[in-house]
């Protein structure tokens, strides 16, 4: 590894990481370890959450485009609102760079979105690693991986077991792709229809395709946060890769299943030009893209109002999505 390139870029990346610095962390970068002081006295039984995921191909997205200050949002995304979905405010987060070659200048673009996104988490950025693999990766190859930590009074963690047939599914609302199912999308917009990263991203559009395909996620944690104090909410399912389907059938407890009226909300055009030019199949579509929902909320009808209130005072547009019946845990599309 290029030492000296290692210590500039170590050195763009201090004022980034201080930005993010909450009460409780000790300390700064450049040690062995980030030190963060749990506040005991805010919890009588804490229980600390995990979680880690990467940022998957649209990390080649990024690369082919040089557009590198924004995909670190996605990662925190990921991870964060894995999280929340638990129960658990996020505390602290770390990241992990692996590069051919690192370049100082492009280090700090990438960990400035962790940084930003860190930041719309309310969570420290603690530390991290930048590893240079010269024969492994091209020079200009990178991949993003991050790990977060949070914490949840025990008797507060969200399971799904209290999910009961008659509740309601209150959807929030994603206006891209944020992370998932890129490599059906670049197949379909890049290779097969051959289309530039620098050219119209849809018929109509006013931003090009890089810029649509790089638009960052939406980041639920504070807003989740919020609606944990405001009501009893049953259950959350963060949507990923799987899709609705894929991904609401984790937290739903047996005996019980989910409707989904696909009717409530309109995805983002990006999903029709993918389906159209890919001639994918509308359940493919729904099991690899979130399609427009990145987060569910299960909730008992007498809170949905609520529920609704709060999300949109914190800036989302929630939307009633379908209700759970009696069933096998399935989730079905209508």
């Amino acid at each position: 590894m290029d030492i000296a390139a290692g210590e500039r870029a170590v050195d763009r990346i201090k004022p980034m990481v201080a930005s993010t610095v909450r009460p409780e962390v000790l300390g700064g970068i450049g040690g062995f370890g980030g030190l963060f002081a749990l506040d005991t006295d805010r919890y009588r039984q804490p229980v600390l959450v995990s979680s880690t995921d990467g940022v998957g191909t649209k990390a080649m997205v990024a690369a082919a485009s040089g557009r590198l200050t924004t995909i670190g949002i996605d990662l925190v995304a990921m991870c964060v609102d894995d999280l929340v979905c638990q129960g658990a405010e996020p505390l602290f987060f770390l990241d992990y760079v692996s590069v051919g070659q690192l370049d100082p200048d492009r280090m700090a673009d990438l960990v400035s979105g962790v940084a930003d996104g860190c930041r719309q988490a309310g969570c420290a950025l603690v530390g991290g690693e930048m590893a240079e693999h010269p024969g492994v990766m091209d020079s200009g190859d990178f991949d993003l991986v991050g790990f977060a930590v949070g914490v949840v009074e025990r008797d507060r963690i969200i399971t799904g077991m209290s999910i009961a047939a008659g509740d309601v599914l209150v959807g929030l609302r994603s206006p891209n792709l944020r992370s998932n199912g890129f490599s059906l999308a670049r197949r379909v917009l890049l290779e097969r229809a051959g289309l530039a990263l620098d050219g119209p991203a849809f018929d109509g559009a006013d931003h090009d395709l890089a810029t649509e395909l790089l638009s960052p996620s939406v980041i639920y944690a504070p807003a989740v946060l919020q609606l944990l104090n405001a009501v009893d909410v049953h259950g959350l399912a963060h949507i990923t890769g799987g899709g609705i389907p894929g991904n609401l059938n984790r937290v739903l407890p047996a005996g019980t299943a989910a409707t989904v009226d696909t009717s409530a909300w309109t995805p983002p055009p990006v999903f029709a030009e993918i389906a159209r030019l890919g001639d994918v199949a509308a359940d493919e579509m729904a099991r690899t893209f979130n399609m427009g929902i990145g987060l569910v909320a299960v909730v008992s009808p007498t809170d949905v109002d609520a529920t609704l209130a709060v999300l949109d005072t914190a800036g989302h547009q929630p939307v009633v999505i379908g209700e759970v019946i009696a069933g096998d845990g399935s989730v079905v599309l209508n």
